[in-house]
């Protein structure tokens, strides 16, 4: 039994089931605020432009059931205003600052095209294992 109270303090004390949770936590936040943004903020200035910006009095009548065609609508509607707010006032500027703190070099290629068969060898090779011809390998640059 012991070894299984240590087994799971060690599983929930592991770096990823914390941030996981952390970011569940966040997540949950934050989706509030932007479906608080969006209902609150965005809907009334489209209602402002368009009227009330609900389409939930559209349905069909088959056989004496409602096919709330226009609830679903609006929800499509919410959605897509939701998935734009969140692009463009979060993923956007994300994607934005981390451009910006990109600082690390670009990796040495460990591959080359063959100049006579264009297969990709290794790029120490001095010989392609395609076609047999004789090539230059490619020499790492290092700055200092």
């Amino acid at each position: 039994m012991k070894g299984w109270v240590n087994e799971f303090k060690a599983f929930i004390l592991r770096g990823n089931v914390v941030d996981l949770a952390v970011a569940v936590v966040i997540g949950a936040a934050f989706g509030a605020v932007v479906v608080s943004l969006v209902q609150n903020v965005i809907m009334p200035i489209i209602g402002a432009f368009g009227g009330k910006p609900s389409f939930d009095q559209y349905y069909w009548t088959i056989n004496g059931s409602q096919i709330k065609i226009g609830t679903f609508l609006t929800a499509l509607v919410a959605f897509l205003i939701l998935a734009a707010v969140i692009f463009f006032f979060v993923v956007k500027p994300v994607n934005w600052l981390m451009s910006r703190r990109k600082t690390e070099l670009p990796a040495d290629p460990t591959t080359h095209d063959c100049p006579y068969c264009f297969s990709s060898i290794p790029a120490q090779a001095t010989r392609c294992p395609f076609c047999t011809s004789e090539v230059t390998p490619v020499v790492a640059v290092t700055t200092s």
